[in-house]
């Protein structure tokens, strides 16, 4: 099993990966399938199922929808851009796309939030067909949106996940047991392992760049949420309050009663500013989603800033060993919280984090695995409830404790030898059982929770 880097961390708008970035990206790969085809297409129209139809609106799904069939991409996006396109399609019901001909789409009757029963394949589905002149279909394509941006056809969901093409890679694990076993028998650490596996599939300077490139985002997005003010678009007049936070702490700096814990409310600020501007439609990096892309980032910050001995050229092996417990949640379990909760958003975000943080602090394989545990096990059974369907409540501050969680997980970890009760394949497997258990309202529909119990205006 090989999930890269960057496929764990992409480079996207907000607010979601499942949400935005994937039927954003769905509709980029319908224009490809028409490309190909022999037809000549005249219109376009899309249909909306399952959570991408209760939470659509909130999460501007259908403005994804019809920027990715005017061809826009996540990470491409041009927000001034997009924003004149819209305008276009609206006022003129016309939509075109690069490559080809102008084609007929009305936004208020061509996309349809179909608000009965999902799709078969997954709660987050869509389909996407092109129509002749006469207005009949004569191609269509059904979508799955499966989290963290990742986008498969419904032939390729049935194929199921061990479909795996490429090169092969030294280090293949599909569970921790089988990465902790590779790791003692080649002494190894867990980043090193994932390194060997990038490069076998790209390159060590190109892995390099990336991972940079993946930090530098990181980074520009907290700067932006700790150095803006005002409300969340939306509806729900959710105020920013990162830059709020910072300002407060910067003047607390050096006085006598500043009290130990406040390190938490830093840990806080750099997630929340992440997630404000994940909730603004900012460039964000999905780590492993959107909803969730505050943990991993404030985790770092913290550590860069606030931990004696921290150095920028580590950040690799952070990432590294963080990717490599994403897709072992991915792989054997989900990071999509319209399929399980957000236990498998910011619960496998945090597991990612504690993983990373344990690695550059010294942790053995064992300790890194352990950190992992601790930091899902103590999110299992997490709904996703978001009120109006916008990803803001209870979202931006979820992602402020998840990054203090896993802080917390790395420092228990590695106070320890890395022997522990609860495997991390074991947690990762009730998270898994959990999720199918979990009722469909609790999981991204906002219809039940939070959802319904405070007032969405």
């Amino acid at each position: 099993m090989f999930l890269s880097v960057f496929d764990m961390f992409k480079i996207g708008v907000g607010p979601s990966s499942s949400h935005t970035m994937g039927p954003m990206s769905a509709a980029g790969r319908f224009l490809d399938l028409m490309r190909a085809s022999p037809f000549e297409f005249s219109g376009l129209r899309g249909s909306l199922h399952g959570s991408l139809a209760f939470t659509g609106i909130g999460h501007a799904t259908d403005r994804a929808t019809i920027l990715g069939l005017a061809g826009f991409q996540p990470e491409t996006y041009e927000h001034d851009k997009a924003e004149e396109t819209l305008v276009s399609i609206r006022e003129t019901g016309r939509i075109m796309p690069p490559g080809l001909p102008t084609l007929n789409f009305l936004p208020r009757e061509d996309l349809v939030f179909d608000y009965g029963p999902a799709l078969p394949g997954h709660a987050n589905g869509m389909i996407l067909m092109a129509t002749d002149a006469q207005g009949d279909v004569i191609l269509q394509e059904t979508y799955y949106s499966i989290g963290g941006g990742f986008v498969l056809t419904e032939t390729e969901l049935a194929q199921g996940k061990a479909t795996d093409e490429g090169a092969p890679v030294p280090y293949p694990f599909k569970t921790a047991a089988e990465m902790l076993d590779m790791a003692l028998h080649s002494g190894k650490s867990i980043a090193e392992m994932k390194r060997a596996n990038e490069i076998a599939r790209g390159c060590a300077q190109s892995l390099a760049t990336g991972t940079a490139r993946i930090w530098q985002v990181m980074n520009n997005c907290i700067e932006r949420g700790l150095t803006t003010s005002g409300e969340l678009p939306g509806g729900l007049r959710v105020k920013r309050r990162a830059r709020s936070i910072r300002e407060q702490l910067e003047a607390e700096r050096g006085m006598n009663l500043n009290a130990p814990h406040t390190i938490n409310d830093w840990i806080s600020a750099y997630a929340m500013a992440v997630n404000e501007e994940n909730a603004a439609g900012g460039q964000v990096v999905t780590a492993p989603t959107n909803g969730a892309a505050g943990v991993m980032p404030a985790v770092i910050r913290y550590w860069l800033d606030h931990i004696p001995g921290a150095v920028p050229s580590k950040i690799e092996d952070f990432l590294l060993t963080a990717a490599a417990i994403g897709g072992l949640v991915k792989f054997n379990a989900s990071i999509s919280g319209a399929e399980a909760g957000c236990q498998a958003e910011v619960g496998s975000a945090s597991a990612m984090a504690a993983a990373g943080l344990c690695a550059v602090m010294g942790g053995t394989p064992a300790q890194v695995e352990n950190a992992a545990e601790i930091a899902l096990e103590h999110h299992l059974g997490m709904t996703c409830d978001p009120v109006k369907g916008l990803v803001q409540v209870p979202c931006i501050e979820r992602n402020g404790l998840g990054a203090i969680k896993a802080v917390s997980a790395a420092s228990l970890a590695l106070r320890g030898d890395g022997t522990h009760l609860v495997p991390l394949d074991a947690c990762i497997e009730t998270m898994r059982q959990t999720g199918l258990d979990m009722g469909e309202k609790y999981k991204e529909t906002s219809l039940g929770g939070l959802a319904v119990n405070v007032p969405n205006c």
